[in-house]
């Protein structure tokens, strides 16, 4: 790790970094070598009870603490950060394995949700108006939901944390951060930017269980908590939602993905192939957002692929601290596993490797840029997320078939349609997702509302949505 930079490896509870109860600790790897960067401090079932506890004591006082003051402090979070991007970069790398680009990328979309939401602090909205019968004023306002236990995954552990926190806080929530024992050192980094901006003490705490389950379901039983919000898979979603029946706890899920990508007949192909590479190969493959499933219409699809496989072929893959690899490792050797056993059944199911679908011999967990053509929709790799750099391209002749094999799946996180505007526009209102892409192959922004449909989760992260969902409406009525 770059000698300039002090990383914390503690839990932080209540305004101070404190090791666990316990003492034990666990090794953070860097996936590219096998090295481990440091030993994280485990959180006991009571250091996560303590951390609520935390976070409960301080909850009246930060609900209650000026907007504009919350906005300042998370506006000096983005200016911290803005300033140390390339220091969070590393940390991503070291920890999640990712390439340089992509590292880069992430620290400057996480760090946009700290300034996003110090802008909407100061917005939050409310009503005042006469009622229909005219004996009474309705008067709405929204107060903080309170206390929020936030669980973040390994992908994005910059962007996934920020993207939760900053709404959090914004509303005047104080929280919980959980984030993926993988990438515990991204959150510890971004919680000690948040400690240097002035956040009070307990507004923000950090703990690491292992195992996970039982520690979550006794913060969740403890009944301060009134927020869940979790990215991950659907299985564990499904398993959360279940513990914060118990407390009837409001939750936000945002869930796996199984993204379609359409590539219309008519469409640039150009266009198609650079924005298909950028929805498949982003953070190596491993996003929900992640193109899976591209449907290529048959009078285009011997060129996409030829198109396609020539650029992929021409992807660096290697170390993200080498800045010029395209392609890092994912972020451990059972990751690696999981996407070449998923290629090895496509290939048994009838799909042909075009490109790559070989693990590499030495250390790291990496898995080259690969694209399997003939692929079989319904077949398994078409039904799971890959997660890894791996790229499925099955042929359509009608446009109508391919809408519905794009929406044969439990998921609707995301899709991309490529091709002429008006064919898009009317596809892109045809397909069962939270988000599509017409033309492009990245659309995440701050400023936009990010969430999906059917299992692929529950509310909506970022955008003016995105602060509602620490908010509660409360509604006076007053006598005229």
């Amino acid at each position: 790790m770059n000698h300039h930079l002090t990383i914390k490896s503690d839990l932080f509870i209540g305004g101070e970094w404190r090791p666990g109860q316990s003492g034990d600790r666990f090794d953070v790897v860097d996936p590219a070598d096998g090295t481990v960067v440091a030993q994280f401090a485990i959180a006991t079932e009571g250091d996560c009870l303590d951390a609520v506890a935390a976070a409960d004591a301080a909850a009246s006082d930060w609900a209650a603490t000026a907007p504009r003051e919350r906005g300042e402090i998370l506006r000096t979070a983005f200016e911290i950060l803005t300033t140390e991007r390339d220091q969070l970069a590393e940390v991503i790398v070291r920890e999640n394995g990712k390439s340089w680009g992509d590292a880069i990328a992430e620290a400057g979309y996480a760090t946009e949700f700290f300034r996003w939401f110090a802008e909407e602090a100061v917005r939050i909205p409310g009503d005042y108006r006469t009622s229909p019968g005219g004996d009474k004023n309705i008067i709405v306002t929204r107060r903080p939901i309170g206390v929020s236990l936030l669980i973040t995954p390994w992908n994005f552990p910059a962007a996934m944390a920020t993207r939760k926190l900053a709404p959090a806080l914004a509303a005047g929530c104080t929280a919980i951060l959980k984030p993926a024992s993988e990438t515990p050192l991204t959150a510890a980094y971004i919680v000690e930017a948040l400690r240097r901006s002035g956040l009070p003490a307990g507004v923000v705490n950090l703990v690491t269980p292992v195992p996970t389950g039982p520690a979550v379901r006794a913060m969740l039983d403890h009944g301060a908590i009134r927020k869940l919000s979790f990215t991950g898979s659907t299985e564990v979603g499904r398993v959360l939602l279940a513990n914060a029946a118990g407390s009837i706890i409001s939750s936000s899920m945002e869930l796996g993905g199984n993204a379609p990508l359409l590539v219309l007949p008519g469409a640039d192909l150009e266009e198609a192939v650079s924005g298909a590479l950028a929805a498949k190969m982003r953070n190596g493959g491993s996003a929900c957002t992640s193109a899976n499933r591209l449907y290529v219409h048959r009078s285009l699809h011997d060129e996409f692929v030829e198109r396609f496989r020539s650029a992929l072929d021409s992807f660096a893959i290697g170390s993200g601290l080498d800045r010029g690899n395209d392609i890092g490792a994912l972020v451990s050797l059972k990751e690696r596993d999981k996407v070449a056993a998923l290629v090895d059944t496509a290939v048994a199911e009838g799909a042909t490797i075009s490109l790559g679908g070989e693990t590499p011999v030495g250390a790291g967990a990496f898995y080259p840029p690969t694209l399997l053509t003939g692929v079989t929709h319904g077949s398994t790799i078409t039904r799971t997320e890959i997660f890894g750099p791996v790229a499925t391209v099955i042929e359509y002749d009608e446009v109508d078939e391919a809408i519905r094999m794009a929406n044969d799946t439990e998921f609707g996180l995301i899709a991309y349609v490529f091709g002429p505007e008006g064919d898009a526009m009317r596809s892109a209102a045809r397909i069962d997702a939270g988000m599509v892409g017409i033309n492009r192959g990245v659309i995440s922004d701050p400023a936009a509302p990010f969430g999906g449909v059917k299992q692929s989760g529950l509310g909506r992260e970022g955008g003016t949505d995105g602060i509602l969902e620490y908010l509660e409406e409360k509604y006076i009525a007053t006598s005229r």
